[in-house]
């Protein structure tokens, strides 16, 4: 006798999921002939692996549309799901959760500083910003000088184009030499 194997997730990631998956294909449009379209909708959402319980997958969908970060409307037999403004705040909140930067196999020796003057007015916005450049594992080398090996250039800005920040409140310098680096070489590992 076989017996398969299910992973439930709680509703929390079923909800994240739910969010990045709007996020990702922007606005969906589904053609809603049948009554039993949401039906249809759960069983492929359930009978994607991780599989999800129908019960919670209803439930996550209700929560969304009742916490007003999902929005579903049917016109002329169709029915469109789309994320609100709440809701693409809280997508762009999960997508800046989920940045890393890549480690090459060969580092490139150019290393990347960042340069940030963040008034006191968004002090919310730099010390966040603060806290992802630790998490992304950058090094903190003077007061708002931060450094890595990697290329970033991507996060970064996904970063500032997140926190809103300006061309003057921050800078993306690639430099080939810093001067004696092997203190910063050892911590990186490279």
């Amino acid at each position: 006798m076989k017996y398969k194997y299910y992973f439930r997730k709680p509703k929390s990631e079923i909800v994240k999921d739910i969010i990045r998956w709007l996020f990702v294909s922007g606005c969906i449009y589904f053609a809603a002939t049948s009554p039993y379209f949401f039906i249809n909708l759960f069983k492929k959402f359930i009978t994607q692996k991780p599989y999800y319980n129908r019960r919670k997958v209803y439930d996550a969908f209700y929560q969304l549309r009742k916490r007003g970060v999902v929005q579903i409307e049917r016109r002329n037999h169709q029915i469109y799901i789309s994320l609100t403004k709440e809701g693409k705040k809280l997508a762009g909140w999960l997508q800046i959760d989920a940045l890393k930067i890549k480690k090459p196999n060969k580092w490139d020796r150019k290393w990347r500083i960042i340069i940030f003057d963040i008034s006191e007015l968004k002090r919310i916005y730099r010390d966040a910003f603060r806290g992802k450049l630790k998490e992304l594992g950058f090094y903190q080398i003077q007061r708002s000088v931060w450094v890595h090996p990697f290329d970033c250039r991507d996060e970064i800005e996904l970063l500032r184009s997140f926190f809103g920040l300006k061309e003057n409140e921050l800078r993306l310098i690639v430099a080939e030499s810093i001067g004696n680096d092997k203190w910063l070489r050892k911590i990186f590992q490279i």
